[in-house]
């Protein structure tokens, strides 16, 4: 049976994962420089009906939480504090961080947000109270379709970010370099956040997750 400090330490990663990266999202789109797949279509909602991004990312991950039920997932603690957390988050650190036009303070931003979302992704990952939604929908998928997870993960994010451009979200250089830098960074932090189990000292890193279905909420 865990114990209380190892059960708080899974929890403390948890929300402080969830926390930095809806902290993390909001770099992004305050670089103004392109957006990770899933808040281009958040961004591209939010221009449509005027509610803020943090607001349509809660509503857009408590839909796709929807679409676990046919799927037969089974969410856990993380899946559902993931929905409100981060939409949260995100709405509070862009209430805080003052717009910028200056190339090299955009620049930073961009960098800062993309090293933190890996960092943010290893601590609540390696809690191991469940998968996103989004990222449950791809293992979903995968399941019921027996498509790699890799074909899922990219029809999922080519359908949401072609939808969001569309919509008036923002696609540029950060896009592609959050692509091709999330895997590796992520990887990193799950091995610097991993969690030792509580009965032999061992460490368990995404238990909640499988680790090909990294990364996006």
């Amino acid at each position: 049976m865990p114990s209380s400090g190892h059960l708080t330490r899974r929890l403390v990663q948890l929300y402080a994962g969830l926390a930095l990266y809806g902290a993390s999202s909001a770099l992004l789109v305050e670089s103004g420089l392109g957006l990770e797949p899933w808040n281009v279509l958040h961004q591209g909602l939010a221009e449509l009906t005027g509610l803020t991004i943090g607001v349509v990312s809660i509503v857009v991950g408590a839909a796709v939480l929807l679409l676990w039920i046919p799927l037969r997932q089974r969410p856990g603690l993380g899946t559902v504090s993931n929905v409100f957390v981060v939409g949260l988050a995100m709405d509070g650190t862009l209430a805080l961080v003052p717009d910028s036009h200056q190339p090299a303070v955009r620049v930073a931003l961009l960098v800062a947000g993309i090293v933190l979302n890996g960092a943010a992704t290893g601590l609540y990952i390696s809690a191991a109270f469940g998968p996103g939604p989004r990222d449950g929908l791809m293992t979903g998928l995968h399941r019921r379709t027996d498509r790699s997870i890799r074909l899922m993960r990219t029809a999922i994010e080519v359908a949401v970010v072609v939808t969001g451009f569309l919509l008036g979200g923002t696609i540029g250089v950060g896009t592609l370099l959050y692509a091709v830098s999330i895997g590796p960074l992520a990887q990193v932090f799950l091995r610097v956040f991993a969690v030792p189990t509580a009965s032999d000292g061992s460490t368990v890193v995404a238990g909640g997750s499988p680790r090909g279905a990294i990364l996006r909420r």
